[in-house]
């Protein structure tokens, strides 16, 4: 990541940071970001009609109807790049469509509120035609009428970025009615929400754009059945859709062998790094590289720290250990070692680090996220925010570590409306059983022995990644 000045004179700006050259990357090889400059420009049409822009809606509209577009992504193996990884194709395959069914919405989450991910505004900010014609390839499958860019308030530039896109996409006739000469219409807009992390789940974001309270909705109805304004509606991540292009364009198998034999999930994934290494950003690499490699081209950690524990994909992940980093980062292989993929992005924690510390600073932010919708996310989060902060201070009460087990499996999968619980109770269980040791250690006596947390371990807290 670093600040950059635009060569058209516009005042310093941060930009995600892709670490790869141009040389490097390809569009045999790199299909979500082989067409970005190296100088951090938008890639505006003309650039991008110049590199294949638009032509798989071009492909698709004139060859394929809507469930041969689904076939094609069920066949790549796309799987949702927002954290969940369920299969694209399978989600689009339940979209009720066809008969009387009203035609419905296709909505992009790009409410990218995950701390430590930082992906998609690279995307939004510097190719924001590849997801325009992502959501058309979308909206064609789903039979959408309007799609809707559900964007977190804070990505100013991205939202100025993507409306002139749009502006750009509708006035060359790829946006509207009769797209391409196809008969096939359908407009997006740009929708800036408050920047709430419950957004992040689908229906709270389908409430939030109606207007209304961000809480989650019980389901069934799914949102491919009843969603937004009671119509069928299709909810997918920014770099989901990004992959789609490529996919139609290029075929399932020419996708599926982009990862060769690291892993059964198809392409490429936009992995990062954050934390105290030598160089945070981005790396597209192909799914089911190492976090050994990927840790590796961040120039590992700066001078003098060692790596303690890692995230592999935002906050709302399981710690692992430095004996996981040669795990392929894919969705099956991490989450056998009691973690998740998420967002891909790793998160860094050296040695010196105090995980009592780092608990309480991700807790706060989870409890203040919380839609109070269900009781174990509402009520319990600031419990554990309560006792982190004892024991940061060395004031933590015989029973309160096992309190804090107790909090966590109530908070986990299956017991809440939506995943921020279980989110927030993930990285807590496996800090917890990697590290118990340095949560004693903030009970005022063990064995007779008054120990506190030293006075730096307030001071080592990040700040939360907003």
């Amino acid at each position: 990541m670093s600040g950059s000045t635009s060569g058209q004179g516009n005042p310093l700006r941060y930009h995600s940071r892709i670490r790869q050259s141009g040389t490097e990357r390809q569009p045999e090889t790199h299909p979500l970001t082989w067409r970005l400059r190296d100088d951090g420009e938008v890639v505006w049409l003309g650039e991008y009609l110049d590199k294949d822009g638009y032509q798989s809606v071009r492909r698709a509209l004139a060859e394929s109807d809507p469930q041969g577009i689904i076939t094609v992504v069920k066949d790549a193996n796309v799987r949702g790049r927002g954290g969940a990884g369920f299969s694209a194709g399978v989600k689009w395959s339940l979209t009720l469509q066809g008969g009387d069914m009203p035609r419905g919405y296709l909505i992009c989450n790009a409410d990218e509120m995950e701390p430590g991910t930082f992906k998609d505004r690279l995307l939004m900010e510097q190719q924001p035609h590849l997801l325009i014609e992502g959501m058309i390839l979308g909206a064609r499958a789903n039979n959408a009428r309007q799609g809707y860019i559900f964007l977190r308030g804070e990505y100013v530039e991205a939202a100025r970025v993507l409306n002139r896109a749009i502006d750009e996409a509708r006035e060359a006739g790829w946006l509207g009615p009769d797209i391409d000469g196809s008969g096939f219409d359908f407009d997006i807009a740009v929708h800036t929400g408050a920047g709430r992390y419950i957004c992040g789940e689908e229906t709270a974001l389908i409430n939030a754009l109606e207007g209304k309270r961000a809480n989650p909705r019980a389901k069934p109805p799914f949102p491919g059945q009843s969603g937004a304004w009671g119509r069928p509606t299709v909810v997918n991540n920014v770099e989901t859709l990004c992959n789609i292009p490529a996919v139609i364009l290029h075929g399932a198998d020419w996708y599926q062998n982009l990862s060769g034999n690291r892993t059964g999930d198809g392409g490429t994934k936009l992995y990062g790094v954050s934390g105290p290494v030598a160089e945070p950003g981005l790396w597209e690499l192909p799914m089911g590289v190492t976090g050994a490699e990927l840790l590796d081209r961040a120039g590992g950690l700066q001078q003098g720290l060692r790596l303690k524990t890692w995230l592999p994909g935002g906050t709302s992940t399981g710690f692992l250990l430095p004996e996981h980093l040669e795990l392929p980062l894919d969705f099956d292989s991490i989450a056998n070692v009691g973690s998740r993929l998420g967002t891909g992005l790793m998160m860094a924690v050296p040695e010196d680090r105090s995980m009592v510390s780092l608990m309480r600073n991700l807790e706060e932010f989870f409890a203040r996220e919380s839609c109070g919708w269900c009781t174990p996310c509402r009520d319990g989060l600031p419990w554990v925010v309560k006792l982190l902060r004892d024991l940061e201070k060395g004031q933590g009460q015989a029973g309160d570590i096992e309190l804090l087990d107790k909090l966590a499996a109530d908070c986990g999968p299956g017991l809440t409306f939506c995943a921020l619980a279980p989110g927030a109770a993930m990285p807590l269980e496996t800090a917890l059983r990697h590290f118990r040791q340095e949560f004693e250690q903030g009970i005022g006596k063990v064995s007779g022995d008054t120990r506190g947390v030293p006075d730096r371990v307030a001071a080592d807290a990040p700040a939360n990644n907003r």
